[in-house]
């Protein structure tokens, strides 16, 4: 449980980042929370990796729901465009985390088959 926290409080640093990035062009303080949220989010990463849940699936967590909530947060503070199509290619992005998280699952199971064999 500890180790998807982690990776939650990753993906938000991130999208803090991020969206502070596109603030910052108006407001250039803003510049050090960009530092600190991207600082913040690959520390939380690593810690993801040192407890043990495999890079794949990680960072394309990492990597889908952060574009999601981007994109969307996005929309929402500075009135970017989101499309249906775009929406589209974000589910499909995070369904495929999914299929990747289930694919590691199981080659975890099996690898444990074969040892207690």
């Amino acid at each position: 449980m500890k180790k998807w926290l982690l990776l939650a409080g990753a993906i938000v640093c991130e999208v803090a980042a991020s969206l502070s990035l596109k603030a910052a062009l108006d407001t250039p303080a803003l510049y050090a929370v960009v530092v600190v949220g991207y600082v913040m989010s690959f520390a939380l990463l690593a810690a993801v990796l040192r407890a043990g849940v495999p890079v794949g699936v990680a960072y394309g967590i990492w990597g889908a729901l952060g574009v999601a909530l981007t994109a969307a947060l996005a929309a929402v503070l500075f009135h970017e465009p989101l499309t249906t199509v775009m929406v589209a290619g974000m589910a499909l992005a995070v369904a495929g985390v999914l299929l990747v998280q289930w694919g590691a699952h199981r080659a975890a199971a099996r690898t444990a088959e074969q040892v207690a064999k």
